[in-house]
């Protein structure tokens, strides 16, 4: 993924076959880079947690024939511990600054650049920026060829890892500061977003997830509520007859109990044999059907 331009495919056999090599070429080459990456924080936090098994025996926090397992418990166990990402960003800058530094005193003693340019150049390669302004390996004679490309190879192998293993630790630490942000963003905007949507919120809008939210409450809640506001829903929600009997069980229970005793003449007393009877006491139409046969079989 360099792409210098210095050495380019000139006939259509060599142009398909640069398709056809590069697809599966740059994808092998990622995978290595990811491989790469993935070896080398295991390694950064291994180092990193023996330091700091080693900075809490010190301190007294760990005895010292403490050893690791999984019986590891207390206020110094490193169950769990993960290294900062700021630390491994830090440790692999550091890797990356001095692997370029190195690089740069090489090409400015065999290329004969100056120093700034060969530290841009090592930017440019390890990058796989490429843009072909500074090229290595590109005059007729050097003093020492092979070793110097064997160099050159090993410096941009190296290079190129240690820089697409810093940029990626780089996007997890954009990434945090972004949703950080955010947060802030959306902590001073969110009284007036949500004074803005009650205003224009309808009654009978559609709320993506709404019914999903409400399950989960329910089944956290067993379904009950202390009064007949709480379990309510906003607003700007639609409701089955379902789910609205279940965010008002107690309302509704004084409704049809208003409706029976009404039904019945109030304050007129149900059948006191009515379980005996085999008919349940129940609430509304049901229930009233169900007091009068009851009352019938009764008097029967």
């Amino acid at each position: 993924t360099l792409g210098f331009g210095m050495t380019t495919p000139a006939t259509v056999a060599g142009k398909v076959f640069l398709i056809v090599y590069g697809l599966f070429g740059c994808a092998g080459t990622i995978l290595f880079f990811n491989l790469f990456l993935e070896r080398i924080i295991s390694l950064l936090a291994f180092i990193m947690k023996a330091c700091h098994e080693r900075q809490l025996r010190r301190s007294g926090l760990l005895p010292p024939n403490f050893r690791r397992g999984p019986a590891m418990s207390g206020v110094g166990s490193l169950v769990g511990w993960k290294p900062s990402v700021y630390h491994v960003m830090l440790i692999l800058g550091i890797f990356a600054i001095t692997l370029s530094c190195c690089a740069s005193a090489m090409y400015t003693a065999v290329e004969g650049w100056n120093y700034i340019d060969s530290l841009y150049y090592c930017f440019v390669t390890f990058s796989t920026i490429g843009f072909g302004d500074l090229v290595s390996s590109q005059n007729a004679v050097y003093q020492n060829q092979g070793l110097y490309r064997f160099g050159n190879f090993i410096f941009i192998l190296m290079g190129v890892c240690c820089i697409y293993s810093l940029f990626n630790v780089i996007s997890i630490v954009i990434k945090q500061v972004l949703n950080w942000v955010l947060k802030k963003f959306e902590c001073r905007c969110c009284p007036k977003c949500h004074k803005s949507s009650a205003r224009l919120g309808r009654r009978n809008a559609i709320t993506p997830g709404a019914r999903l939210r409400r399950r989960n409450i329910s089944m956290d809640t067993d379904g009950q509520y202390d009064s007949d506001t709480e379990g309510r829903r906003l607003s700007g929600e639609m409701i089955s007859m379902r789910e609205l009997t279940a965010s008002n069980k107690v309302s509704l229970a004084i409704l049809q109990k208003q409706l029976s005793e009404t039904a019945n003449g109030y304050p007129r007393n149900v059948c006191i044999n009515t379980r005996q009877n085999g008919f349940s006491a129940g609430v509304g139409a049901l229930a009233i059907m169900n007091n009068r046969l009851a009352e019938t079989s009764d008097s029967r």
